[in-house]
């Protein structure tokens, strides 16, 4: 598998060593195809000069400007650039204060519509939650990840593209095919001290003006965290994220863009968390409706059977909708609720959850960003909550961003848990104190 990796790298890519590469506007879109941390802006720094400011008399420019000294009457301030010249802001907390990060480094970069790349997160946390992080007090190794894909483009006409990834590290044995416990597809890929690999992402996408196809196994469309490190504002994840939505799917899935303000899509999947082996029959769908510049709101739903193998029957729904709201060019508001009811071949309750995230993120400039997170989780059924009792359970997450690089990105986060109904396991019984940290590095 390693040889054939190697080879898809050596046709996709258009040469080795490093490369730089543009950034994109709000990070939210894709770094050389890298899902990224939507709430941190990275808007590109302008090249060395100076932004003329509202004006003032008697003021002195802190720097040679192209055109000149600086005149009384107008207040010159630096860009942000590496000159020398003092832009006057006080600190990394200061809004005033740009950071010029430049362009990020690639190790493979982009070939037309051709993409290889991937990042490293290592983090460190002081408590296991019954999340994703359930290694504590140790350094280690969340996500060793490389991705291939080919992107499609439309514009022409008909394009055929398609997208490979791999995971190694902690994070690995969560985001296996684990809904068919057999050992199919990368089931078994797990290695000692809860170490594992993964091929979470392998599909084909065929498209045609505003319509698109991808068949294959690829992410599910529902909630608003993801796996990827690079996808999330946290380091930690949210109870509904983890305990309530699938991870993955097998299937086929079509998206329809053609409306102004309405994107629908829809599809057939083998249930939840399968690698290319039926796990049931379900239908994967929803729509994204933009209600102006600021405000989209998302719905997406998966039905039918979600689980069809030795440890029984699961059939039901689940949806999640997702309102993500930009208060302010600096502030994002996003709300969402998570519904989950499911059932076992004769009718009784399998999973009952409901859930509520609501996310507060303040962008201080393109380096700095503060979050925080607040959950309401009841659930019956699931993490670790047993079928006939009923658990309410809150988390409040305060988080930061921070960029040192432009190819780095560091989170620290502190977390405090309750759980009045002492059943998630938590470790101080009915709540729970996390101190966690990680780095994110892209190539």
């Amino acid at each position: 598998m390693k040889r054939n990796y190697l080879a898809l790298v050596a046709m996709l890519c258009c040469g080795t060593g490093f490369a730089a590469e543009g950034q994109r506007a709000y990070y939210q879109d894709d770094l050389q195809g890298v899902d990224q941390i939507a709430q941190v802006g990275f808007l590109g720094g302008d090249d060395c000069g100076c932004e003329v400011a509202e004006p003032t008399c008697g003021c002195e420019g802190p720097c040679d400007c192209p055109a000149g000294e600086p005149t009384c009457g107008m207040e010159f301030m630096d860009g942000g650039c590496d000159s020398g010249c003092d832009s006057g802001c006080g600190s990394i907390f200061d809004s005033a204060c740009e950071c010029n990060l430049g362009d990020p480094l690639v190790l493979f970069g982009e070939c037309g519509n051709f993409s290889v790349g991937g990042w490293a997160s290592i983090g460190y946390h002081t408590a296991a939650l019954p999340l994703f992080n359930s290694k504590p007090s140790e350094v280690q190794l969340h996500q060793a990840w490389l991705f291939a894909e080919k992107a499609l483009d439309t514009e022409c006409g008909f394009d055929i593209g398609g997208r490979i990834d791999y995971i190694y590290g902690t994070d690995g044995p969560d985001t296996q095919a684990f809904g068919i416990d057999n050992d199919h597809w990368d089931n078994s890929w797990e290695t000692q001290d809860q170490y594992g690999h993964a091929i979470p992402q392998l599909y084909a996408e065929a498209g045609y003006g505003d319509w698109s196809v991808k068949a294959g196994h690829f992410y599910t469309t529902i909630g608003w965290e993801v796996v990827q490190s690079t996808g999330n504002f946290f380091y930690s994840h949210a109870y509904t994220m983890y305990n309530s939505e699938p991870f993955t799917h097998t299937g086929a899935l079509a998206t329809f863009s053609g409306m102004e303000k309405l994107s629908l899509f829809g599809g057939y999947v083998m249930g939840w968390d399968s690698g290319f082996e039926d796990n049931g029959d379900a239908f994967l769908g929803g729509a994204t409706l933009t209600l102006s510049d600021d405000v989209a709101v998302t719905y997406s739903a998966v039905g039918g059977i979600f689980a069809n193998n030795q440890a029984g029957l699961e059939k039901g729904y689940m949806h999640s909708i997702v309102a993500d709201v930009s208060l302010t060019d600096n502030l994002q508001y996003v709300f969402q609720s998570d519904l989950l009811s499911s059932e076992n071949r004769m009718g009784g309750t399998v999973r009952d959850t409901f859930g509520v995230n609501q996310y507060l993120i303040r962008t201080i400039n393109d380096c700095l960003a503060l979050g925080g997170r607040f959950e309401w989780y009841n659930a019956e059924g699931t993490a670790g909550v047993p079928v006939g009792t009923d658990a309410d359970i809150y988390a409040l997450t305060l988080g930061v961003n921070y960029k040192p690089h432009a190819n780095v990105t560091v989170r620290p986060e502190i977390r405090w848990d309750w759980d009045d109904s002492r059943l998630v396991g938590l470790r101080d019984g009915d709540k729970q104190t996390t101190f966690g940290i990680d780095s994110v590095i892209t190539f």
